[in-house]
């Protein structure tokens, strides 16, 4: 997969779809899809309890599983304390989320193409001084209610819970809430910690990513268990 753009080395799900991380994947996709029969599941929010935990890998990830199955898709990096996005898929960072939501930019002038078909990107932008009343506006709930008639799909992508409380208040506004532990490096009660501010919000808790868990070698060192 050498020849693909280097934009993509780092998403497993294009430059590899046939390993068992990009078929976990697909895996984790349907399982969200069918979480909910009575409800529709398409702002998904994508969080961890700490730092580096691999949030942003699963995020962009499951944005490009939901891109090939031909859902108009739209990854949001709504990290405004350490964005990694523009980074990932190789993209600027000068025109954002931050941008639209202080009135700097317009939405065409923050969306841009991934290089994976159906597949778009809202960086970060420029890394404001106030995030989390960032999030907390009635703008950032206008703009995701106009984002659901263009999108079939908006993953959203937020700092760790513990850390601050800009995931607890995008959690409230999303329909649905994905959290990545990474194995055998958070504690138990980390974790239920983390999980408990969720539920303080009322947030709608998906299921949780089990990261960096090591399975045989032939197998790969990437597995998930999903459900609640």
């Amino acid at each position: 997969m050498s020849q693909l753009p280097n934009k993509q080395r780092h998403l497993i799900t294009v430059t590899n779809p046939r390993s068992p991380v990009s078929e976990a994947f697909r895996a984790l996709r349907t399982n969200i899809d069918f979480s909910s029969v009575d409800e529709t599941i398409q702002v998904i929010m994508v969080t961890s309890s700490g730092p580096e935990e691999g949030k942003s890998t699963v995020s962009a990830n499951l944005a490009a599983a939901y891109a090939q199955a031909d859902k108009k898709v739209l990854l949001i990096d709504a990290d405004l304390r350490k964005p990694t996005a523009h980074k990932t898929f190789s993209l600027s960072n000068r025109f954002g989320l931050s941008s639209l939501l202080s009135q700097q930019a317009v939405l065409e002038d923050t969306v841009q193409d991934s290089g994976v078909p159906n597949l778009s990107i809202m960086t970060s932008g420029p890394i404001p001084p106030n995030p989390a009343e960032m999030m907390a506006s009635n703008r950032m709930s206008t703009l995701l209610q106009d984002l659901r008639q263009r999108y079939d799909v908006i993953l959203v992508d937020t700092p760790p819970l513990l850390a601050v409380t800009d995931a607890q208040i995008m959690a409230s506004k999303s329909d649905g809430v994905i959290m990545v532990v990474s194995y055998g490096k958070v504690k138990r009660d980390i974790a239920v910690k983390a999980k408990a501010n969720l539920d303080r919000v009322g947030a709608k808790m998906l299921g949780v990513v089990l990261n960096n868990v090591k399975r045989k070698a032939s197998e790969g060192y990437y597995y998930y268990y999903y459900g609640n």
